[in-house]
């Protein structure tokens, strides 16, 4: 009892420990290349590629067998002419021979060659399934962090809410300002008080994404804040053409659909051998025991010593009309052919649209967030200004709840410019190769 109870305080302490465990973005992104069921699934096609390997091997080694067949006979037997008598025969046959494909138009060692590449492509597919879970991982990670820093806003104005309907309460006590100002505050503390809920709503909505999609609990899921400083001009690429030139020789996207090019062409010799004859050589070794009611018969060894034999066959097989099987096989292969082609033609341009659109709204996120600082500043200096006309009566509450307003659309427009922007360098670092987590 005791034993259970300690095991039970154990797991307990060690469940509470994992629910306060903050997610780094390098945690996040190792466990779920260990834990994704996508990759789970490709890695076990992999180890069925090792076993087509190994079978394929096995085609080009000879093939050994065994028989034994024990037969059985009643009934009547006709010793001379008109005498018959019931019969009782027992007979057993053993073999063993071995068979050796000697040419088969060289179909084996194609299958061979057809089987590594299968295990390369997929494990290339492997690898891009885990280089697109990094990147969508990336992206939700730093959504939480946009989402954290958009809650940090809104709790900060809610506060300045406060402060400030606790300013005009004081203001309109000793009579400098209208009662009615005070409505207005308290009005604007409503107000930022539901955006500080839509902004808590999105951020736990950013933290549940990012647990599904490490298919960890939501209950407890917290990541390490990690300040984003503000990005400069030198996270961009000047010129689009290296990234496409490292793309097109690194991707696994375009190295797989080459493997699949490689693989038709040889599923297309496969084929043509079908035309060509095919040479096998086979050997056994046999004996035999016979047994009846009728005779006496010598024992069981005796007789399988005594006819024991043995038997060499080369057979050879000449394709002449085979229903123009051969023929119709080796036109779809190589239409395969040149669909693998095309598909490869497709990768590339695929390819080449994604990091030009990348590249383009890279520039664009720059520009976006080069124009959301320069805001920021100018609202930051008008909402000062309205602050000290509004503390002297100049300015009335609703227009320094308007500064206030474009401050925090500012504020949040900024923010939004910062992360994109980063998001989208990311984006070309990945296809340049290098590592989207530093």
């Amino acid at each position: 009892m005791k034993q259970f109870v300690y095991i039970a305080i154990i797991a307990c302490c060690s469940l509470s420990f994992g629910q306060n465990k903050k997610w780094t973005l390098k945690a996040c992104v190792d466990y779920a290349l260990e834990h994704n069921i996508t990759v789970q699934r490709s890695e076990n096609q992999l180890k069925i590629n090792e076993q087509d390997i190994k079978a394929a091997q096995g085609n080009k080694l000879p093939g050994v067998r065994a028989n034994i067949s024990q037969s059985l006979s009643l009934g009547q037997a006709e010793l001379f002419p008109g005498t018959f008598v019931d019969r009782t025969f027992h007979g057993t046959n053993a073999s063993i021979g071995v068979s050796q494909t000697v040419f088969d138009g060289f179909r084996n060692t194609y299958f061979y060659k057809q089987s590594q590449l299968n295990f390369e492509a997929n494990n290339l597919e492997l690898s891009r399934i885990k280089d697109d879970i990094s990147l969508n991982v990336v992206n939700a990670y730093l959504n939480v962090l946009f989402n954290q820093e958009n809650l940090e806003i809104a709790q900060a104005q809610y506060d300045f809410s406060l402060q400030q309907l606790k300013q005009v309460k004081n203001l309109v006590d000793a009579g400098v300002q209208p009662k009615a100002n005070i409505y207005d505050a308290e009005a604007t503390v409503s107000s930022d008080a539901q955006n500080l809920t839509v902004a808590e709503n999105n951020l736990n909505l950013a933290l549940l994404m990012l647990s599904q999609l490490l298919q960890v609990p939501f209950d407890g899921f917290e990541v390490e804040v990690t300040t984003i400083n503000n990005p400069s001009e030198a996270l961009l690429y000047n010129n689009v053409q290296p990234v496409l030139d490292m793309a097109f020789q690194n991707r696994n996207e375009i190295k797989f659909a080459e493997k699949n090019v490689e693989n038709a062409e040889l599923s297309t010799k496969i084929s043509k051998g079908g035309f060509l004859p095919s040479l096998t050589f086979g050997y056994s070794f046999n004996s035999a025991a016979t047994f009846s009611n009728l005779s006496e018969s010598k024992s069981f060894f005796q007789q399988l010593n005594e006819q024991k034999g043995h038997s060499f066959n080369l057979n050879l097989s000449i394709p002449i009309f085979s229903r123009f099987q051969n023929k119709t096989a080796v036109a779809k292969s190589l239409i395969q052919e040149e669909n693998s082609k095309l598909d490869l033609e497709q990768a590339k341009l695929d390819l080449e649209s994604t990091i030009q659109r990348a590249f383009t709204d890279a520039q664009a996120a720059f520009k976006t967030y080069q124009a959301a600082k320069k805001s920021l500043v100018s609202q930051e200096l008008a909402f000062n200004n309205a602050t000290e006309r509004y503390n002297i009566g100049a300015m009335t509450t609703f227009d320094l709840e308007q500064a206030r307003v474009r401050l925090i659309n500012a504020q949040s427009s900024l923010i939004n410019a910062k992360y994109d922007f980063v998001f989208k360098t990311k984006v070309l670092d990945f296809y340049m190769g290098k590592p989207i987590i530093n």
